[in-house]
């Protein structure tokens, strides 16, 4: 008889390109809106966007579900 094990998960591999995981366990994700349109944008702005944020509690759980292994 065969053994019953559980089958591997999938990452989602464009989620996996996008969030990744802190020490804590929170998902980082980089800002929307610094990919083009920059010249119209304050040089604070554009600084701001620079940096990285947390993924909010509305979304983690879908984050999560689609990184079964982050």
């Amino acid at each position: 008889m065969e053994d019953k094990i559980m089958p591997k998960l999938k990452t989602n591999r464009a989620a996996n390109k996008r969030f990744s995981m802190t020490g804590t366990g929170k998902l980082k994700r980089q800002k929307a809106g610094k990919q083009h349109i920059l010249t119209k944008k304050s040089r604070a702005t554009k600084r701001d966007l620079r940096k990285p944020e947390t993924v909010d509690s509305a979304n983690f759980k879908a984050a999560k579900k689609m990184l079964p292994y982050a």
